[in-house]
């Protein structure tokens, strides 16, 4: 083996050039700002909760809240299911890739290439009068390029790469979430309307059998026309909700269906099964485990923390960006290489580029990257006001609902009574006609108003239970 001579030791004054530049990389800082988490400040105590118990709905599994089997097959069919879902299952697919894009750049990148080719009278591929002859030559080669990270700009753009993958997970938790409150939500809707067209077809029945007693008074000659078409107006009226019900409830099977992910279409349930439904009556916790529970505040942080990330991707721009380059391969002037005359080649150097002028185009893109970050920090802030505002005003629904339903219920009690006295009355020809129908038009809106004030007791708790980051841990159901 032929030793060379320090003169010719250039190989070995690049391996120290190498280890100073390696050096200078593991010793190098990202620039651009750390992230700190700015102060949410919140309450010592939801508004409205009077439990004062630091256990939460929102750590309740949702098919340990939900007790029903039905609407449990359903909210487990929407997450199999549901097309938004899916968009955001693919969402974060997509990030993933393009994380996984930013950390390639960590890597040198290999590359090859090959030629072969002849021509006469051409520079590079152009025609060009060279008066030479003709010419033919093949190249094959590989070449290696390598970007040293001393800056830290690589660094920083996977910092906000990966905050990117992380929030659009959250999004997708989301999603969930919502989605289990809208099958709830569209579901009790559902039962409600079951239970007013119960209401309405007794109270049809209830005006039938009022016009059925004033007629056969009429034909005795006890009564007069004027009871019997009064009669027959009521029923009439009561009547034509019908089909309107039946109208509201198809449209409330089709929204469900569509949560599902099918066709419009029924839904199966069981009759009556609003009555069954109980709002649980569990405690909202502290207000700063709202903050690592609900997955939009957790998107949020990691928007801001994607931000705040590019803020140092842009200062790193106006300094310089140092990259290795290699190249190695043989060329020959044959169009068959590795035949004939086949010549070794290699090359071997370090890049320094740096802006000088730009027009103001960097310091542009910092200010940019400063507002963005301006803008992620106020969307945090209120988000995290807004998820507040949500649990004090799910909480205060819930209180005032609860005393709201116990005034209905007696009013429907009474009402109830009122008719039956009422139209024993009639009977005995104590009291007019009049006495009878004002009470039986009395009962029904207090029978509706009664159900509107149970559905919105299920809705309050729904709200409650989204509002306070419920069914995060959706990935565990049974």
């Amino acid at each position: 083996m032929e030793i060379k001579s320090p003169q010719e030791g250039e190989p070995r004054q690049f391996h120290w050039w190498l280890g100073v530049i390696l050096a200078l990389w593991l010793a190098g800082c990202a620039v651009g700002p750390d992230y700190k988490q700015p102060p949410a400040n919140p309450p010592q105590n939801f508004r409205g909760d009077t439990t004062g118990l630091t256990n939460s709905l929102g750590d309740m599994p949702w098919w340990q809240l939900f007790q029903d089997e039905t609407l449990q097959a359903l909210i487990r069919t929407a997450l199999s299911n549901n097309y938004d879902l899916r968009v955001a299952a693919a969402r974060v697919e997509e990030s993933r890739a393009l994380l996984a894009q930013s950390r390639s750049q960590f890597y040198p990148q290999v590359n090859y290439q090959a030629a072969s080719g002849a021509g006469r009278n051409e520079l590079n591929g152009s025609p060009y009068d060279s008066g030479g002859p003709a010419g033919k030559g093949s190249d094959v080669a590989g070449s290696v390029s390598w970007e040293i990270d001393l800056w830290g700009r690589i660094r920083r753009l996977n910092e906000s790469a990966r905050a990117n993958l992380f929030a659009t997970q959250e999004a997708r938790t989301n999603v969930m979430i919502s989605l289990i409150a809208s099958v709830a939500q569209s579901y009790f809707q559902l039962l409600a309307l079951d239970a007013e067209m119960a209401i309405a077809r007794e109270t049809t029945n209830s005006f039938g059998e009022s016009l059925k007693i004033f007629s056969e008074r009429l034909h005795g000659g006890v009564s007069s026309k004027l009871e019997t078409s009064a009669a027959a107006a009521a029923l009439a009226t009561a009547a034509a909700s019908i089909p309107e019900l039946r109208r509201q409830i198809a449209f409330q099977e089709d929204q469900i269906r569509v949560l599902l992910g099918q066709n419009p279409g029924a839904v199966a349930r069981l009759p009556g099964a609003l009555q069954t439904e109980a709002p649980p009556e569990v405690p909202a916790g502290l207000p700063s485990a709202l903050l690592e529970r609900r997955p939009d505040v957790r998107q949020a942080v990691q928007l801001m923390r994607a931000a705040n990330a590019r803020i140092g991707v842009s200062q790193a721009n106006f300094y310089p960006q140092i990259s290795l380059t290699g190249l190695l391969g043989v060329t020959s002037q044959e169009l068959v290489p590795f035949t004939r005359g086949a010549e070794g080649a290699w090359y071997v150097a370090a890049n320094l580029t740096g802006p000088i002028f730009e027009g103001g185009l960097l310091k542009a893109q910092l200010r940019q990257a400063r507002a963005v970050w301006d803008e992620s920090r106020f969307q945090y802030q209120s988000t995290v006001l807004n998820a507040f505002q949500e649990v004090s005003d799910a909480l205060a629904s819930r209180q005032e609902l609860t005393l709201e339903r116990l005034e209905q219920e007696r009013a429907v009690a009474a009402y109830k009574e009122a008719v039956q006295v009422a139209n024993q009355r009639y009977v005995g020809g104590q009291a007019n006609y009049y006495e009878l129908l004002q009470e039986q038009q009395l009962l029904f809106p207090a029978q509706n108003a009664l159900t509107q004030t149970l559905l919105n007791q299920l809705l309050a708790s729904v709200q409650l239970y989204k509002a306070l980051g419920g069914g995060w841990n959706v990935n565990s159901s049974p």
